[in-house]
């Protein structure tokens, strides 16, 4: 029998001519879909999430390329220091205030109008100096008076005396009565009474003329006067004429916990003078130094501290009354600690930890303990020895195993101790880099940046550029950007293992 296909059935027949085994395949899935549509729809759900980690996967390493120093860029470049031997200050931070040893209010100690004023506000006067005076011309008066009554009485007591050496001759001849000599001997006394009486009014006028003269009973500065020439004072009026403040030696009152006080008393109980160093506000700038003078004997119950003082020469009047200061008392110095600076010093969920430099330029993250601080140095108490190197820039970027480059290793390797080690150490590193970015990317500064002047226009230039730029000159970038990034001080937690 022969059957005549038409074109039509041809096309309707092209399925056909797929692979049987996958159109099987497929027309099993689909009934199997439609007997089972809960089953089916999680199914479908599983296979799409595999497939989209699978995409992540296989995007996601080589999006993060570098960041363990170990794919994609090499090795990442980081700052490192050698742990050294030396000795840590062990020190007592305080809160304090500047106290002058006397503040000295001058009042009037007499009565009158002001008619001169010494002194210029703000000036340094010595004890005795006369700031002021009041009108000294009835105090004058009061003393000429009493002079006077002291001249009369000495010469009456001077006629009675004689009077009374005439009478005892007379008695002597029996010419009066023992009763007339009695008498006179009584008025020769009460006479010498009202002589003394005399001298003593004397002096007290002699005193109140002094007063008048209003003289500063310490040394220091004098501050605002409070009191015009012509006003009218009165004895010991409570708003006084000026203060004068003692300045040198200035004293700094601070309190620590009442748990540091036993190793405080110990040292100064041996004997030792304890350096006290004051800072200003910030605790960045240091205002001078002096010694710890004096501990109080007892533990205010409120606050559970001590109070001690601290003398200070003050000779460039650095220390002003009243003004906050930070207070670092030196207690004790420990030698011979192992000591790095502290960046290098990470802090994860296990404890402290530091990156170790190992000789194939490779770091492991070793858990160290960690005792005092000492400005940047930090005292290790175990995990390391003298001589290891360990990270102390790039950190943040780095995992247990990855590769390092250290740029410049000898001459790159920052002891912990001297001001500025951490910042020396980045700003070496940022040069180096950015001459490493200059020598690689000369070709195309040369292209696109001829026009910069500096370092910065150049870089700049080779940023808005990047999409052009050579392999090479992109990887420095790339670097330096990554330098750039852990500047930011992120020295916090856990910093090992992120990507």
């Amino acid at each position: 029998m022969n059957i005549e296909r038409s074109p039509s059935d041809y096309r309707r027949a092209e399925p056909v001519s797929q692979p049987g085994s996958v159109v099987r395949t497929w027309s099993g899935v689909k009934r199997w879909s439609g007997a089972n549509p809960r089953l089916s729809r999680v199914v479908w759900f599983t296979v799409g999430l595999l497939l989209l980690a699978l995409l992540i996967w296989a995007i996601y390493p080589a999006k993060n390329s570098g960041r363990d120093g170990r794919i994609g860029q090499g090795a990442q470049p980081v700052g490192v220091a050698r742990a050294l031997s030396g000795d840590i200050n062990v020190t007592l931070n305080a809160l304090g205030t500047v106290t002058p040893l006397a503040t000295a209010t001058v009042r009037p100690q007499v009565g009158g109008m002001l008619v001169k004023i010494n002194f210029t506000e703000g000036q340094m006067v010595q004890a005795g100096d006369v700031l002021a005076q009041v009108d000294p011309r009835p105090y004058q008066a009061a003393l000429d008076q009493v002079r006077g009554q002291l001249a009369r009485d000495t010469a009456t007591l001077a006629n009675a005396k004689v009077d009374l050496e005439r009478y005892r001759t007379l008695q002597a001849q029996n010419a009066i009565a023992a009763q007339q000599v009695s008498a006179q001997e009584a008025l020769v006394k009460s006479t010498e009474g009202i002589v003394i009486s005399d001298q003593a009014n004397v002096q007290t006028a002699r005193i109140n003329l002094g007063y008048t003269n209003i003289v500063s009973p310490v040394a220091g500065r004098a501050g605002i006067h409070l009191v015009d020439i012509g006003n009218i004072v009165s004895a010991g009026q409570s708003n006084g004429l000026v203060v004068v403040t003692q300045l040198e030696p200035m004293s700094v009152l601070f309190t620590i916990p009442e748990d540091n006080i036993r190793a405080v008393l110990g040292r100064v109980n041996g004997g030792a003078v304890l350096p006290v160093d004051v800072y200003d506000r910030s605790q960045t700038n240091k205002i001078t130094s002096g010694v710890l003078s004096a501990v109080d004997t007892v533990v205010d119950p409120a606050t559970g501290s001590v109070k001690l003082r601290a003398l200070f020469d003050n000779k460039d009047n650095m220390l002003f009354p009243s003004q906050f200061v930070n207070v670092r008392l030196l207690v004790n110095t420990l030698p011979g600690q192992t000591t790095v600076p502290v960046p290098a010093v990470q802090r994860g969920a296990d404890g402290s930890y530091v990156f170790l430099v190992r000789p194939d330029k490779t770091v492991t993250q070793r858990a160290v303990k960690i005792g005092i601080q000492d400005g940047d140095k930090m005292q290790i108490l175990s995990g390391l020895q003298p001589g290891d190197t360990v990270v102390v820039d790039g950190a943040d970027r780095l995992r247990d195993g990855a590769d390092v480059e250290i740029p410049n290793l000898t001459a790159k390797i920052a002891a912990p101790s001297g001001g500025g080690g951490e910042e020396a150490v980045r700003a070496a590193r940022r040069a180096q880099m950015q001459e490493a970015m200059t020598k690689k990317c000369s070709a195309d500064i040369k292209k696109f940046c001829a026009d910069a002047t500096n370092a910065r226009e150049t870089r700049t230039c080779l940023f808005r550029n990047s999409d052009d730029l050579g392999a090479d000159c992109q990887k420095a970038m790339s670097q330096m950007r990554q330098a750039g990034g852990g500047r930011g001080g992120r020295r916090g937690g856990g910093g090992g293992g992120g990507h």
